[in-house]
């Protein structure tokens, strides 16, 4: 399996991260990579909604629409 390496981590966001392993009763690496593996996932199942959707549509949506909907999405 590959690593990542992310440098640069505030301290603060370490600690949430450290809080949310602790609630969840797993390792801080073990909850960044159900973060990362969630929000991909998340990510490429709105990704898919929209291309099946394009046929459907006058014109292609912009990266900008494209990214606001994600971002609705999130909400």
């Amino acid at each position: 399996m590959p690593n990542l390496t992310i440098r640069g981590v505030p301290a603060d966001v370490v600690n949430r991260l450290k809080a949310l392993a602790r609630r969840h009763g797993c390792s801080m690496e073990q909850e960044v990579r159900d973060i990362l593996a969630d929000h991909t996932a998340e990510r490429e199942s709105i990704l898919d909604r929209i291309e099946a959707s394009w046929p459907k549509q006058a014109r292609r949506p912009t990266a900008a629409e494209v990214d606001a909907w994600i971002n609705a999405g999130r909400s």
